[in-house]
């Protein structure tokens, strides 16, 4: 086993290794190292951690000292010599008419280097720009030819999802990508759709590839004669992210379902021909392959109510019974004094529990002659309620009433 910490000297960086010589760092505190270009600043990413062997690169180089106050005045005085070095690079590339596009510019810890990041689509003469630079700032000057992909890494930016570049941000190396990857996740070919913004394909599409190669093994292919809980078909569709299939069966070919991929068993995958004596199960068999989900149960709120109540010993207040559509009319007619009996608001009689609901109502009696009837009754005339006849209420002048 063996002791290392690792260091990030850009934001988004890779991490490296070095031998803390026996010193206590703490995840972002900022570190003086030995590097192959000499002492240069970083960032502690991961504290003292001990490691296997095998993941150490030989030799490691070691922990010089935690940065200081003074060292990180250093820093922020290369950082505003960087901005310096920016322009005058960039004129000195239009004075000599070069096709390259400036990225960015870097200078070394102890200010005895810069090194200059840039991108052409081919190669570039810059000899004559390297001695214009080291006549400017007399110092070792390198240029470097970096990738889109190493561009968009430095500048950082957002991505199509809104959020910031993977490269940028966690992304330690670049992974590769091939247009393969889109084909295997259904995703469109169009290439604006599937590029990120330095152009090349998008990383994240790496992300979810072993998933997809896993269900690919699992799933059949189009084409694919299969048995479903329906009858036997032909695969028309295969959803890998649902893992769903679309069936043609030979009895409604017409109207194409869907099955997930637990009903299904393949007798052919792919195109082909189908096994020589080859007859399908009969419906009985066929339907043991639909996959079982249990119902639940539905919940009765009322009932829970009741439990809860009785718990509490407060009982549940009984639901008032139905009454028949007949009773319910006759109590309104009689309640607005059209009784049979002549006096006006009188409320009709509780009916009684026990009466059944479509029992018909009892009749009354005849009454003697001349007992409680007015003249008019008895003579035969028929009383009539007179019609009321006025305006209506929503305020419409209507024509008046004749009379």
């Amino acid at each position: 086993m063996t002791e290392i910490i690792g260091v990030r000297f850009k934001s988004g960086g890779k991490q490296y290794y070095f031998d803390p010589q026996g010193q206590t760092v703490e995840p972002g505190q900022g570190v003086i190292i030995e590097t192959s270009r000499g002492l240069e600043y970083g960032e502690c990413a991961q504290g003292n951690t001990m490691v296997e062997d095998e993941a150490v690169v030989p030799p490691l180089r070691p922990l010089i000292r935690l940065a200081t106050d003074r060292d990180l005045e250093t820093v922020e005085k290369n950082r505003e010599k960087e901005k310096k070095a920016f322009a005058i690079c960039q004129e000195k590339i239009a004075a000599h008419g070069l096709e390259m596009k400036l990225v960015e510019v870097e200078y070394s810890f102890e200010g005895n280097k810069i090194l200059f990041f840039f991108t052409a689509e081919g190669r570039v003469d810059f000899r004559a720009l390297v001695k214009d630079l080291a006549g400017v700032f007399h110092a070792r000057i390198e240029l470097r030819q970096i990738g889109v992909r190493d561009e968009a890494k430095m500048l950082g930016g957002l991505g199509i999802c809104g959020k910031p570049f993977c490269c940028a941000t966690f992304l330690d190396e670049f992974q590769p990508v091939s247009i393969k990857m889109a084909k295997t996740q259904n995703l469109s070919l169009n290439p604006t759709k599937i590029s990120g913004t330095c152009g090349r394909l998008m990383c994240c599409l790496k992300y979810e590839q072993e998933a997809y190669e896993d269900a690919v093994h699992r799933m059949p292919k189009n084409e694919s004669f299969v048995e479903t809980p329906e009858g036997v078909g032909t695969v028309t569709q295969v959803n890998l992210l649902k893992e769903t299939v679309k069936v043609r069966l030979e009895e409604q070919p017409e109207s194409p379902k869907c099955f997930h991929n637990c009903e299904i068993c393949v007798v052919r995958n792919g195109k082909g021909k189908i096994p020589e004596g080859y007859v399908p199960p009969p419906p009985e068999e066929l339907a043991k392959l639909r996959k079982v989900t249990p119902a639940e149960e539905p919940r009765h709120l009322a009932g829970s109510l009741d439990v809860a109540l009785s718990h509490l010993g407060v009982d549940a207040q009984p639901q008032p019974e139905e009454k028949p559509e007949g009773s319910s009319r006759r109590s309104r007619r009689r309640g607005r004094g059209g009784s049979k009996s002549g006096q006006a608001g009188q409320q009709p009689a509780p009916q009684r529990e026990d009466k059944p609901a479509q029992q018909p109502p009892r009749q009354r009696p005849p009454r003697p002659e001349g007992e409680g009837q007015s003249a008019g009754e008895k003579s035969g005339e028929k009383k009539r309620r007179r019609r009321w006849r006025g305006r209506p209420r929503g305020g419409d002048k209507g024509p008046k009433p004749e009379g």
